[in-house]
């Protein structure tokens, strides 16, 4: 193996789940002599790690692998070595054909393969061609990536309990590209999660495509589902606080919902995605569920829990969506009332049952009822924000924040907020009093330590 220093850079898009993967990829890299850069241009090694849920996802990877080839072009011409690769979710379902558009791409592997980074470099090396590795192995991968792996020092932190997914959204390709639903071992994650503790971690979020899903395996034998490995992540020294996403309003049960009023460490903030307000969309999307069922499961969690912030992701001009559908979703987002929520305009996926329809929607629709739907959730997620005024939070202090002397932290609530603090208040939890709001966070002042 060649020892000399080497660099690599990675670009993640897309949601927390390619975040935590990238990270991973950095720790397998770095027993290969790699360190991380933040300039493209010096790498040895790029690695956009990508997501594939929409369009612009996929096209922006391909703008960018453009940009990509001219440094290594230059690099060449200096002569020094750049090898490109493309990972996650557009490689798993693009394969071939990112080689084919890019030639000047080296690697292209999915978000299930990625452990297997120094075996497809070291294939490369030896062949010289462009390495296209799309399989789904059998090992478990986490497994493999345990091994000596250390998280980068932060206050929060991801860590992915649970991948894949089962429920075939006609939508979504997911379930193509990540496969099928994998609960990881309750001992393998409290692992990570005690050593996520020892860096100095106190915030864990649990990933997963359809994360309250989980039924893992204890080391009993006994399948645990995501209220009883909360339960045992929450006996963890250093862990504050726990978070989960993104969750199927399906798989919401009792102990879960239950969980939420009787774990303190257990955060008020659900991401339960519902994606429209009318039956008959959700029936096209293959969702499993009605508008009802959902607001019933959202009345049922408020009663347990009153101060539960929600929040949710829409989608705006499914094919077949007349302006009855779109305001079936406007009465759900009025009635539920978000703390915040993502929304987006349908992107018609290669391989869904979705793209065969013969009913889309046109894009000036889209937009329209994407710009409606916008205003009014910001409308409430101002309002949430406003209520915060005058309260005083718990608020876990991150990092130093753009002005002198000032912290950011974040909310029970996942809101970013802003105060003036000594800087070795960073990663305790302080009572702050909430006096302002801005766009997107609040401010406030520093009351005491908890």
């Amino acid at each position: 193996m060649d020892n000399a220093p080497k660099k690599v850079f990675v670009k993640t898009y897309g949601c927390q789940m390619n975040v935590y993967d990238s990270e991973r990829m950095r720790d397998v890299l770095g027993p290969l002599g790699y360190a991380e850069t933040a300039v493209p241009e010096d790498a040895d090694l790029v690695i956009l790690n990508t997501c594939h849920i929409r369009e612009k996802a996929a096209e922006k990877v391909y703008s960018e692998l453009g940009k990509i080839r001219r440094m290594k072009n230059d690099r060449a011409g200096k002569g020094a070595e750049m090898l490109i690769a493309v990972a996650g979710c557009v490689a798993q379902a693009e394969g071939e054909e990112i080689v084919r558009r890019s030639p000047a791409v080296d690697l292209v592997f999915g978000p299930q393969t990625y452990h297997r980074l120094p075996q497809l470099l070291a294939r490369r090396r030896a062949s010289g061609n462009a390495v296209v590795e799309t399989e789904f192995p059998v090992e478990d991968k986490f497994e493999g990536l345990n091994v000596g792996t250390v998280p980068r020092k932060s206050i929060a932190a991801f860590l992915t309990v649970q991948e894949g997914c089962d429920k075939f959204c006609s939508f979504c390709v997911v379930p193509y590209t990540r496969g099928a639903e994998f609960s990881r071992p309750v001992e393998q994650v409290l692992e990570e999660a005690r050593r996520m503790a020892s860096q100095g971690v106190k915030e864990v979020t649990l990933l997963g495509q359809n994360v309250n899903a989980y039924h893992g395996v204890d080391a009993r034998g006994r399948s645990t589902g995501l209220a009883g490995l909360v339960a045992e992540l929450s006996r963890i020294d250093g862990i504050e606080r726990l978070r989960y996403t993104t969750s199927h309003p399906r798989d919401m049960t009792d102990d879960l919902i239950a969980a939420h009023a009787e774990n303190a460490k257990l955060m008020p903030y659900l991401h339960l995605p519902v994606q429209s307000g009318s039956d008959t969309i959700l029936k096209a999307m293959n969702r499993g569920h009605t508008a009802e069922f959902y607001l019933r499961l959202i009345q049922r969690i408020k009663s347990i829990k009153s101060d539960m912030a929600i929040s949710g992701d829409f989608i705006v001009g499914f094919p077949g969506e007349t302006d009855d559908d779109f305001e079936s979703t406007l009465c759900l987002v009025r009635e539920v009332g978000y703390a915040s929520a993502y929304s987006f305009k349908y992107s018609s996926r290669p391989g869904t049952p979705a793209a065969e329809s013969q009913m889309q929607v046109p894009e000036e629709v889209k937009s329209r009822r994407l710009q409606e739907l916008q205003a009014l959730i910001h409308s409430q997620q101002t309002a949430f924000n406003v209520g915060m005024v005058g309260r005083t939070l718990p608020v876990l202090l991150e990092k130093a924040g753009r002005d002198p002397g000032q912290l950011v932290g974040r909310s029970p609530y996942l809101q970013p907020v802003h105060l003036q603090a000594a800087s070795t208040l960073i990663g305790t939890i302080v009572d702050t009093h909430i006096s302002g709001v801005g766009t997107n966070s609040l401010s406030g002042h520093y009351v005491r330590a908890v």
